[in-house]
């Protein structure tokens, strides 16, 4: 059986997992993981592949996992990528999804978080590139700036993100306008540097060479 994205977007089960979750995440200070993040990271996903020549199924699949990738954190934040797979094999499965789809998409799920990603398929370089690139000041939930941690400081001093694949070029840029009132450049490249050699090596995987530019200033 064919389940398509719209089917997952509009599933109350998982709509009701990412709520949850994002609650959890929002107790334990995190930034927001709820339907903003999870349905940019499904679009942007979805139009890597589609730029770079992959079929509509394997967009769609793309689009599922960055849909479903951060339901493990109704678990727990700890281990969330291999949780939120087997818990997306069990709905995907229940669905009637077709066990090569399924596979692609939980392996994607697991292979997102920083500490144990991997590019290991398309689907997971993708969502790779769009989960660790969403940086915007919207996603910050606590509005007292003396209590921002530095997750906090540098997202609020995103005041322009914008990820750009130029296929002639075989380049993807992330290019951020930071405030620095609020976090220093070197702030954004520390607490991140290991997702941006993630997308380094999400976007190699994909034929692609990764470039971040902050205030101007090519950094990687």
């Amino acid at each position: 059986m064919h389940v398509d994205y719209e089917a997952v977007r509009k599933s109350e089960e998982i709509r009701t997992y990412i709520t949850q979750a994002d609650q959890s995440l929002q107790a334990l200070g995190y930034t927001e993981h709820s339907f903003a993040h999870v349905t940019r990271c499904a679009e942007v996903a979805a139009d890597i592949l589609q730029q770079l020549g992959y079929n509509a199924h394997q967009q769609e699949l793309a689009r599922i996992a960055g849909f479903m990738h951060d339901i493990g954190n109704v678990v727990n934040r700890h281990d969330h990528a291999q949780t939120g797979a087997v818990m997306a094999f069990r709905i995907l499965d229940k669905m009637g999804m077709e066990p090569a789809d399924v596979a692609a998409v939980i392996t994607a799920i697991g292979h997102h978080d920083d500490s144990t990603a991997f590019p290991v398929n398309p689907v997971a370089a993708a969502l790779i590139l769009a989960d660790k690139t969403d940086v915007r000041r919207s996603r910050v939930r606590n509005k007292e700036h003396q209590n921002f941690d530095i997750h906090d400081r540098v997202n609020y001093a995103a005041e322009r993100s914008d990820l750009a694949l130029d296929q002639e070029g075989n380049t993807i840029t992330l290019t951020l306008t930071i405030n620095t009132q609020f976090c220093a450049v070197m702030d954004y490249f520390e607490i991140f540097l290991e997702r941006m050699l993630l997308c380094r090596r999400a976007a190699e995987y994909l034929g692609l060479q990764f470039k971040l530019l902050i205030n101007g200033l090519a950094l990687l």
